[in-house]
């Protein structure tokens, strides 16, 4: 027999959010908001962190290349500079929780541990990517590791994040799906919709708003009247929390929160994460709205992964030596990754009628 949908969570009061076990305080960043809960790392998480962070970045600025040469076509939109918000957030999960996002995605798909060579494969349209070179940057999926995609339309990944929301809860997996959207998303009306849906059934989601100032070319100041993008869940009871984005125990630590919240029954949760892109919107912007020093400021005072690299100096975790081995074995992977892509056929052109479903 067919289960019923879930029970509406009616008027009861929801229980405040618990902070997460085994988190410090530092002194905040300067921007006004208060010193952030940091969650407490080995040296084996503190390296593991790092490199998947300097694995990111190191692979967009491939891609950047890639690019620049034609071996990529279409969009391409690089996460350089948010590498702590995926990283912090995927180390909050569980094995059979999901993951869905927007058009900015191989941050994403990398931190899912998904292969480089078939991002990049996918990148350049090749065979070997994981949409058979079909997809390209924004489309590419791997049920196997949670991963259901980039998205190419503003805000469209909300409704599904929150439908694969409701699957897990319908299929009482204990799942929980983080569903990844922009400040340029927030003001879309689908949005809402999945807010009250979600709350409506207490569907076990956590939003994750990537603040990072700009949405394409228009700051967040201008385009929305309220920049206080955690709170826009309030109207439906749902809470929500800002977070510094340039830092990879702080999202750690907020992401242990909204995730546990969400996986308990209480329902959605909202995360803000205040980072910032280095580069344009996509490849194809020269992002003429903003000055060079405003860019060169967040370089070098918030770089996420050079705040790390300082810290686990600082701690003794690494020496200079350590970190050029990391680099040169991220350095490897990525070339490998580069190379794969060029290599791989290109799509038969019966492909073309596969995988047509509507």
């Amino acid at each position: 027999m067919a289960k019923s949908a879930p029970k509406a969570g009616g008027a009861a009061k929801r229980a405040a959010p618990e902070k997460p076990p085994a988190a410090e305080k530092r002194a905040g960043n300067g921007s006004g908001e208060a010193a952030p809960v940091r969650a407490k790392a080995t040296k084996d998480e503190l390296v593991r962190y790092y490199r998947q962070m300097l694995l990111i970045r190191r692979f967009e600025e491939r891609a950047g290349q890639l690019y620049g040469i034609g071996l990529i076509g279409g969009f391409c939109h690089l996460y350089i500079g948010q590498e702590a918000v995926v990283v912090g957030m995927q180390a909050a999960l569980k094995p059979g929780d999901s993951v869905i996002t927007a058009y900015r995605d191989h941050g994403h798909m990398l931190a899912c541990e998904m292969d480089p060579g078939g991002v990049m494969a996918e990148l350049t349209g090749r065979r070997g990517g994981y949409s058979k070179g079909k997809g390209g940057s924004m489309h590419m999926f791997s049920v196997e590791k949670g991963f259901y995609g980039g998205h190419g339309i503003v805000g469209a990944q909300v409704p599904l994040g929150t439908g694969i929301a409701f699957a897990h809860k319908y299929k009482e997996d204990g799942g929980v799906c983080l569903t990844y959207l922009g400040d340029g998303a927030v003001n879309q009306g689908q949005v809402y919709e999945s807010f009250n849906m979600a709350e409506l059934w207490r569907l076990p989601v956590v939003y994750v708003i990537e603040n990072n100032k700009y949405g394409m070319g228009t700051s967040a100041e201008r385009a929305s009247a309220s920049t206080e993008f955690y709170k826009r869940g309030s109207a439906y009871g749902i809470p929500g929390e800002r977070v510094d984005g340039m830092d990879v125990l702080a999202v750690k630590a907020a992401g242990l929160k909204a995730v546990e919240f969400a996986r308990s029954g209480k329902g959605p949760y909202i995360l803000e994460a205040l980072t910032y892109r280095y580069r344009g919107h996509s490849m194809s912007d020269p992002a003429k709205y903003r000055s060079k020093e405003e860019v060169e400021q967040m370089r070098k005072k918030h770089d996420p992964i050079d705040m790390l690299r300082q810290e686990m100096m600082t701690k003794g975790v690494l020496d200079e030596a350590g970190f050029k081995d990391i680099d040169r074995d991220v350095r490897e992977i990525v070339t490998r990754a580069a190379e794969f892509s060029q290599q791989s056929p290109e799509p038969d052109p019966a492909e073309l009628y596969t995988d047509v479903l509507a």
